[in-house]
């Protein structure tokens, strides 16, 4: 198992890299670009850095690796973000949600 997990791409989409290491807790120093600051709130599940800046990218990394207890505090937020935002049962729930709430307006006409 990883302590933190380093994600600082120049180009990226969702990145499928960070919402696994979120789903088994570790966090994540991920860079502010495309759809990673979606997954990461900075500074609850990880931190949000600029990938150029390899000092900001060495602080954040050494401040989750020196604190256990930061660890698995972001570790289990990182769990909750994604259950909240990213699972396809999630996402099937908003959909059934669309189509009863489409059903009962066409009801009413």
């Amino acid at each position: 198992a990883s302590d933190v997990v380093l994600q600082k791409s120049l180009k990226e989409g969702f990145s499928l890299t960070v919402s696994e290491a979120l789903w088994k807790e570790t966090p994540v120093v991920g860079s502010e670009i495309g759809g990673i600051p979606t997954q990461i709130i900075d500074g609850k599940n990880g931190y949000l850095v600029n990938p150029r800046d390899y000092k900001e990218v060495a602080e954040k990394t050494m401040d989750i690796l020196s604190s256990e207890t930061l660890q698995e505090k972001m570790g289990r937020k990182g769990r909750e973000r994604v259950r909240e935002k990213f699972l396809i049962t999630r996402h099937i729930e908003d959909w059934l949600d669309l189509w009863h709430n489409l059903l009962t307006e066409c009801k009413a006409f």
